[in-house]
């Protein structure tokens, strides 16, 4: 998937000392939003762990995930992925997204959210798309509703990030409002 500036690709094991090293440079940035990271969560065994779980997900239709590349440099700026994937009557995905310290509120992931929701409803024939974020996150939610998202609940100690568990805002995009937009 192309556009907006970015290109996103299934991670490959070539892909391994960039991640470590955008996400080691960008721990602080990232673990106010996230799970707490295991201590090897770095390492290229963890990483070639997490290709393996990737790989089989995808075979089976649960998640895919994607590497977000700046197309003029190459370089990973971030990541995006779509999961918990339900079809028979629901067909939809949970969407996640992370972007590294340096690439943040450059644009990144606006684009690389566009190209996520065209293969979601395009490709894959998705009809909702969910997302959830702590009420704290305004970048995120600012994200969220610029690509047509719309705010449907408050969940109570959703998910546990840092160990906590923590009240998340609930989102969610439907295929016909997204391809109204186009």
């Amino acid at each position: 998937m192309e556009g907006g500036g970015v290109y996103l690709l299934p991670p490959l094991e070539r892909d391994w000392r960039g991640y470590a090293e955008l996400r080691a440079e960008s721990r602080r940035f990232l673990e106010p939003w996230e799970p707490t990271w295991a201590p090897n969560a770095l390492t290229r065994e963890a990483f070639q762990q997490r290709l393996r779980r990737y790989a089989g997900d995808r075979r089976n239709d649960k998640s895919y995930s994607f590497f977000v590349f700046d197309n003029m440099s190459a370089q990973l700026v971030g990541g995006i992925s779509l999961s918990n994937l339900r079809r028979g009557v629901a067909q939809t995905a949970t969407l996640g997204y992370w972007i590294g310290a340096p690439h943040a509120r450059k644009g990144y992931m606006t684009a690389a959210l566009q190209n996520i929701l065209a293969y979601s409803f395009n490709q894959l024939g998705l009809h909702r798309m969910e997302a959830a974020c702590l009420p704290s996150n305004e970048n995120s939610q600012r994200l969220l509703k610029r690509a047509g998202f719309e705010q449907e609940g408050y969940a109570p100690k959703y998910l546990k990030i840092r160990g906590n568990w923590q009240d998340h805002l609930l989102f969610a995009l439907l295929a016909e409002n997204y391809h109204a937009r186009r």
